[in-house]
């Protein structure tokens, strides 16, 4: 009698566990804030195994980071494909074989229940591939909550915004889906730029990607996308984006989006030709783009590091 009882709750444990979830960290000489970000995911509170792979890039591993005991594990791998942050996130996906998948950036954190609420809704939705949630900026000691006001992402969402609430560290995902249907993260993209945004565009043509409107990652901005070169990068991968998705330019919205990005990093690099050409197209596409009208006052002499500040502070960008 005592053995059945026991045999009961043990298969009522079983049954209380949720699936197991690898979780991918590609990181690049951040040993800090690395550390904060494994804390944040192996300290979350879910019912099930937990596996982490830390994937080194371009830089040397820190084997000190492995452990295993039990339903959280980490392991340390070097990236073996393209460097840079895609190659990186996919060695860790090919390294798993957990049912789902998520991201976590070095210097980014979970908050508090943010795996549980997302397995839970992927598990209740078994026609669904991809969950998010909305994130937490902080910014110069700024604290911002960004909110997406939906609770399903679709393909026209995507191609009318760039969503930015839906960042990559809220990434959670089924991993046969990313193998089978969406693909693995295009490792094509100039310096990985905008590489989320395209991953997201390519589920949501699968199924409308679900959301969780509550800011469950903190997400922490630094000065490095001041950097001219950056800038340089993003203009290519917003090329990049344009010649690779065609909702953008089958939306009016979406076409004004595009090249009021372009207008706005050709004129931040001095570009100023450019960059009015993009202003014009995105206006002529909608008048309501505001990257155009930004564009043109940087066009005009307005630093782009004011303009980018002034947006920080309110944890936007452009």
């Amino acid at each position: 009698m005592e053995d059945s009882r026991s045999n009961e709750a043990l298969q009522e444990s079983d049954s209380d566990r949720r699936p197991s979830v690898g979780v991918v960290v590609a990181t690049r000489d951040r040993p800090g804030p690395l550390r904060s970000a494994l804390a944040s995911i192996l300290e979350q509170d879910y019912a099930g195994d937990i596996e982490v792979v830390v994937v080194f890039d371009q830089s040397e591993p820190d084997l000190s980071l492995e452990r295993a005991d039990g339903a959280r594990r980490v392991r340390v791998v070097t990236n073996v494909r393209t460097p840079g942050l895609a190659g990186g996130r996919n060695t860790g996906i090919l390294e798993l074989d957990t049912p789902y998948l998520a991201f976590c950036d070095d210097d980014d954190e979970w908050l508090p229940g943010k795996l549980e609420a997302q397995v839970a809704l992927l598990e209740s939705r078994p026609d669904a591939v991809f969950c998010t949630t909305a994130m937490r900026v902080t910014w110069q000691g700024q604290t911002t909550d960004r909110l997406a006001g939906v609770d399903e992402v679709t393909l026209d969402h995507l191609a009318r915004s760039r969503m930015a609430m839906l960042h990559s560290s809220a990434f959670v995902f089924r991993r046969d889906a990313a193998l089978e249907q969406f693909g693995l993260v295009d490792e094509t993209l100039p310096k990985s730029m905008a590489e989320d945004w395209d991953l997201l565009i390519r589920a949501a043509r699968v199924c409308p990607v679900l959301h969780i409107d509550v800011p469950y990652v903190l997400v922490v901005w630094g000065a490095s996308s001041y950097f001219n070169d950056a800038w340089f990068d993003r203009n290519e991968a917003h090329q990049w984006l344009i010649a690779h998705h065609p909702e953008f330019s089958a939306s009016a919205t979406g076409l004004g989006l595009m090249h009021g990005k372009l207008a706005f990093g050709n004129a931040a690099v001095g570009q100023r030709r450019r960059a009015l050409q993009h202003a014009g197209v995105a206006l002529r596409a909608n008048w309501h783009e505001p990257r155009a009208y930004l564009a043109l006052a940087v066009a005009a002499g307005v630093p782009a590091r004011v303009v980018t500040e002034t947006l920080n502070k309110r944890g936007h960008g452009i």
